[in-house]
């Protein structure tokens, strides 16, 4: 076997397979002057800007129609020729499965699900309909819910009001605000303060209050006081981390919201802005005006790094940002009505699911392996551009996020598969997309339940997807 060299893997790992499925113009997404616009925003934006919250609606009509499947052009990256799902004999592809899916590993409940993402027809089945607990990859039906209620550029905003010297800190539900957007928006709160004061006379002076009213219901997770998880408010700085330089579980505060309002203040102190008194939590006045805002990334970006990360405090912001862009209470049972909703709009089979968190937390989630691959069918259609995102997001096997440890540069699928992981005691699962031999785009979900080892489970599913691959 040839050695893969690392550039060959970023170059099967780049294309996704998005091109390789139904053409490169049908599946990469919105792009500017060759870069994917979430990326080129992103990259422009590195300090919270100013602007409407949502900006420049979807492409129009006319967009291209889906290329034939491409040849395969692969076998450079060590994929075997000629063997691919639509060139294996009847029964091959079947066979190869289910011995890997009988892993003892995988414990005694398992699902799969293995579609081609340009026809959406069903390569592979196993108890594909039956709901199961899947942990992390509810996070793809979290994000394509999103996309579909608020689209790809919608921005959060985070912003203060004023009446008389009463300020409000108003909590958008922006999970990802940092301490330097924050601080963005203490300036441009002093310089609106100061301009004030040079028309009154008076030294900028206020009270400050801050809001948290837009969420409903518990803040807290049913999970508890956990690593994983911060207490849920529309109002939080680098998502609730007392150290915002630690990644994965770590010390969380009990009070998101109060904190964020506090290092605020300080901020409006080193702006020159003396706080007479607070911050205390309360609505903003009835009578009270905008004076400054920050808005989050596009919600494309958001998602990516969603999905990417296997963010948790970002998940749930997402499925209470859907509630409110559906009428529903931005709160846990809200986000679930909404998140069904939304998937259902999209004619996806829904029936069994249960959707209690948006992070996959919670075990009384329900998703089927059918609805998994359904979830990223629909992101790969060439008529949603606005969905492609969670494609992009997901995890690079080999490379990035979740999957970056979990397969080394001979592990067969490495640099081709994009999928979510998903684990909680007893619980593993995986789901994403992976160019096969012949270069279509597949799409697949696989479940497991009571599983007795976490690497044993993990590795039984990586194995699965990387039999896609090669």
């Amino acid at each position: 076997m040839p050695i893969i060299r690392t550039w060959q893997l970023v170059a099967g790992a780049t294309a996704v397979g998005l091109a390789l499925a139904t053409g490169a113009a049908a599946l990469a997404g919105p792009w500017e002057s060759g870069r994917r616009a979430a990326e080129r925003v992103r990259a422009a934006e590195l300090e919270y800007g100013t602007g409407t919250d949502h900006r420049a609606g979807a492409p129009g009509p006319g967009r291209p129609a889906p290329a034939p499947s491409a040849p395969g052009v692969l076998s450079a990256l060590g994929g075997r020729t000629g063997t691919a799902p639509s060139d294996a004999k009847p029964g091959e592809l079947d066979e190869e499965l289910a011995a890997l899916l009988g892993a003892p590993a995988l414990g005694p409940l398992r699902s799969a699900s293995v579609v081609d993402t340009a026809t959406g027809r069903q390569l592979y089945g196993t108890d594909a309909a039956r709901p199961m607990t899947p942990a992390s990859t509810i996070k793809i039906a979290t994000t394509v819910a999103a996309l579909h209620a608020l689209g790809p550029d919608h921005r959060i905003p985070t912003a203060v009001t004023a009446a008389g010297d009463r300020l409000t800190l108003v909590g958008g539900g922006d999970a990802s605000l940092t301490r330097a957007g924050l601080r963005t928006l203490a300036e441009r709160t002093a310089r609106a303060l100061r301009d004030r004061a040079i028309q009154s006379g008076a030294a900028p002076s206020v009270r400050l209050a801050y809001d948290t009213s837009l969420y409903e219901g518990t803040t807290r997770h049913p999970i508890g006081r956990n690593g994983n998880l911060a207490p849920v408010t529309p109002l939080m700085v680098d998502v609730g981390r007392r150290d915002p330089a630690t990644t994965g579980p770590a010390d969380r505060s009990d009070d998101p919201a109060g904190d964020a309002a506090r290092l605020f203040a300080g901020m409006l102190e080193d702006e020159g802005v003396r706080v007479a008194a607070g911050p205390a939590p309360g609505r903003a006045a009835e009578d009270s005006r905008p004076l400054a805002k920050v808005l989050s990334r596009p919600l494309s970006s958001l998602v990516e790094q969603t999905l990417t990360e296997s963010d948790n405090d970002l998940a749930e912001a997402l499925a209470r940002q859907t509630a409110l862009a559906c009428g529903e209470p931005a709160s846990f049972t809200g986000s679930e009505r909404a998140v069904r909703d939304r998937l259902a709009a999209l004619d996806l089979p829904v029936a069994g699911a249960r959707f209690a968190d948006g992070s996959g937390l919670d075990r009384r989630d329900r998703l089927s392996a059918r609805l998994l691959t359904g979830l990223l069918a629909r992101a790969a259609e060439p008529a949603r551009p606005g969905l492609r995102s969670v494609l992009t997001g997901l995890p690079v096997a080999g490379f990035t996020g979740t999957l970056q440890s979990r397969y080394s540069a001979t592990t067969p699928g490495s640099g081709l598969i994009r999928a979510k992981t998903g684990t909680l005691t007893g619980i593993g699962s995986l789901s994403g997309t992976v160019v096969a031999p012949d270069g279509r785009l597949l799409a697949f979900a696989f479940l497991a339940g009571n599983t007795a080892s976490r690497e044993g489970a993990q590795s039984a599913l990586d194995r699965l997807a990387g039999a896609l691959a090669s």
